[in-house]
């Protein structure tokens, strides 16, 4: 088995740069209630259906602790897109202060 090309949260530049986009694979009230601001959202299941979607260049893949994300990795890479897996997914992310935006009028959040 092939591993899955990862990276922890404090690999990830702050800002995010440009030509680096992240592909958020939660499902949408996951979503809705807390992101990375500029993310492209596309839930797992729909990612084969909407591969077109995804842009060139490489992707930060993300999902609540990085499971769903890891899985999203391994088709994307095998479909010769260039993708990593965020370590510990939004739980990290929001754990270590990075900013995120929600769809809520609450505060954002992992849920």
């Amino acid at each position: 088995m092939r591993q899955i090309p990862t990276v922890t949260v404090a690999g990830v530049p702050d800002p995010i740069p440009d030509g680096l986009v992240v592909l958020d694979v939660r499902e949408p009230v996951e979503w809705q209630h807390g992101h990375i601001e500029g993310a492209l959202h596309i839930p797992l299941m729909q990612l084969p259906h909407r591969l077109d979607e995804v842009p060139d260049g490489q992707a930060l893949v993300v999902c609540k602790i990085g499971g769903r994300s890891a899985q999203a990795v391994g088709y994307l890479v095998q479909q010769g897109i260039d993708a990593v897996n965020l370590d510990g997914g939004m739980i990290e992310w929001a754990g270590a202060g990075r900013p995120m935006v929600t769809e809520t009028d609450g505060p954002p959040r992992v849920v």
